[in-house]
């Protein structure tokens, strides 16, 4: 699921009408996203922006009233795509029937992909988020309908509903998110946030954890005890 960037009716973006105008506020978007995968917000110049997709300046100013309007479209480009991501697992009836192992496998590499794809962004807002928390507020309420969005999901394949499993849940993916943050805002290692065995090991914990509260987890084989050998006598 890419982002919408055809759709530039976005708060703190001047309304335009003209095709021409609204694919050159597309291309902005579009490439200061890309940009900012490599660099900080602050390190982001109006002017190579603009270099990128050969615009002027000025182009850039008649659209947005500052850097930090702009900053603000990426931003609502960036929630806007998630709770698409979110609508569409709603919508997805094979989730449905999908066992626990394989269902924590696609919520975390669908999760983990949104996240892949705005991670310029996402970083941007986290490194200014003791500064302008609200910048975060967004993808706080998307992680709250992450975990409401899931429930219902992961407790089916749990066996039923229960305030045990519902805590579980509720934990599991807020190590999976947390996780997954972090990745974004620091990439401590070993694994980062583009390796895919992030995401195998990430589910593999999801369902070691919810596994355990269903009281599903596998155990270990039980390996016989030998009779020793009667000696001859």
């Amino acid at each position: 699921m890419a982002p919408e960037w055809t759709d530039v009716d976005l708060p703190g973006v001047t309304p335009s009408r003209q095709k021409r105008s609204r694919e050159t506020t597309a291309a902005l978007l579009k490439a200061g996203a890309e940009m900012l995968k490599t660099r900080s917000l602050d390190d982001l110049s109006i002017e190579d922006l603009c270099a990128r997709v050969d615009a002027t300046v000025g182009a850039f100013y008649s659209r947005f009233d500052s850097k930090e309007a702009y900053f603000g479209a990426l931003l609502t480009l960036a929630a806007r795509d998630g709770e698409s991501m979110l609508a569409a697992m709603a919508a997805n009836e094979d989730l449905r029937v999908l066992d626990l192992r394989e269902l924590c496998a696609q919520l975390v590499g669908q999760i983990a992909e949104w996240m892949r794809k705005h991670e310029g962004v996402l970083r941007a807002a986290l490194q200014r988020s003791d500064a302008r928390p609200s910048r975060w507020t967004p993808f706080k309420a998307l992680a709250r309908q992450t975990v409401d969005g899931a429930e219902p999901l992961l407790l089916r394949a749990m066996g039923g509903r229960s305030t045990v499993r519902r805590q579980a849940i509720g934990f599991g993916l807020q190590v999976v998110l947390g996780t997954l943050v972090n990745a974004v805002l620091n990439d401590p290692g070993p694994l980062s946030l583009g390796d895919k065995e992030l995401v195998a090991r990430l589910s593999g914990c999801l369902v070691l954890l919810l596994e355990a509260e269903a009281g599903t987890a596998s155990q270990p084989p039980v390996k016989k005890l030998r009779r020793p050998k009667q000696q001859r006598r």
